[in-house]
């Protein structure tokens, strides 16, 4: 594979990614209510969601589960009525202070990685863009297999990386409210957040 491919796909997959959307707004929002660390739990569904998505384009099941929208249309209902479920909660919630940010949360690792899993898995538009960007990066005439893991760890780092700064954005937001005594507002923000996820989600 040619480094100017590889290069060119990085360029392309870290506009999209550091590109405001449904896994960054909801990554900034669990940085917000939770902390940096346990929000990694929901960037590891996230991620998982994705590599799914990644290898389902890359092999061309994309483009027969866009024809068939129904698989979408139950991941999308369901995604959202946890999101505004999530959202509800976290907007009557009192805000955490930044020093018990980490010890506050009561919310279970599976839930978090299910959360990051089921909004990847349940973005048309993710399966949609992935299917259409994949193939003129792909050479039909080397070996799929290496092309494959190759942009599938591409789009896992960067998208990693997105993820970690939206969450430390919501961190320090989180720190720079309480310093000026406006900590009831990171509740309304983080689940005003969930809500628009949700809406996002809903209506993509």
């Amino acid at each position: 594979m040619e480094l100017s491919v590889v290069f060119a796909f990085i360029g392309t997959i870290f506009l999209v990614s550091v590109s405001p959307g449904l896994c960054m707004t909801l990554s900034m929002s669990l940085g917000i209510r939770l902390g940096v660390r346990k929000t990694l739990w929901m960037m590891l569904g996230e991620l998982l969601g994705v590599a799914l998505v990644t290898t389902a384009a890359i092999v061309g099941v994309a483009a027969l589960l866009l024809a068939g929208p129904l698989v979408f249309t139950v991941f999308k209902w369901l995604g959202a009525a946890y999101l505004f479920y999530m959202g509800w909660q976290t907007w009557q919630a009192e805000p955490t202070p930044p020093e018990q940010i980490a010890t506050g949360a009561t919310h279970s690792r599976l839930a978090l990685a299910s959360q990051g899993f089921i909004t990847a898995v349940s973005n048309p538009k993710a399966w949609a863009f992935l299917a259409a960007l994949m193939p003129p990066f792909i050479n039909q005439d080397a070996p799929l297999l290496p092309q494959m893991l190759i942009f599938l760890g591409i789009i896992l780092i960067v998208e990693f990386m997105c993820l970690l700064l939206y969450a430390q954005g919501g961190r320090a937001l989180n720190r720079f409210l309480h310093k000026r005594g406006k900590a009831q507002w990171l509740t309304k923000v983080s689940g005003a957040l969930m809500f628009f996820v949700g809406v996002w989600l809903l209506f993509s």
